[in-house]
């Protein structure tokens, strides 16, 4: 993804996750992006987000054109993955999120919360696709 692309990618998510940009918070969720880099799979690249969570913050039903792994680094986070029952992970605990799946996540403990997630996607396509 080019600089620019991954720019207007992650500020697409923010802006629907309620930051104005990625290392901005606003309406409880923050963003940092920490790692993105081309695969040797040709068309595909991964990225690697922080994503921060205040008390009972929520971001909204969205999906990746690729696969992601979502690793709770601190806190509780409930997830609802299409027409699933919601699945709560604690600290340490991660969940494989297929790719073209919708889903949300909502910080449901006491405090902040943070997950550490990895985007597997294809190249040139926007990061984000919101569900309404």
């Amino acid at each position: 993804m080019q600089p620019n692309r991954m720019a207007t990618a992650l500020l697409a998510i923010a802006g629907a996750l309620g930051t104005h940009n990625v290392s901005a918070q606003s309406g409880g969720v923050s963003r940092t992006d920490l790692v993105h880099h081309s695969l040797a799979a040709n068309g595909y690249e991964t990225l690697q987000v922080r994503v921060d969570f205040d008390e009972h913050a929520f971001a909204p039903a969205h999906m990746h054109p690729g696969e992601e792994i979502a690793h709770v680094l601190s806190g509780t986070i409930e997830y609802r993955l299409g027409g699933q029952a919601p699945v709560t992970l604690q600290t340490g605990q991660s969940l494989f999120i297929p790719a073209g799946v919708a889903h949300s996540a909502r910080n449901v403990g006491s405090g902040k919360a943070s997950e550490l997630a990895t985007y597997v996607v294809r190249t040139g396509e926007p990061l984000v696709t919101l569900v309404h």
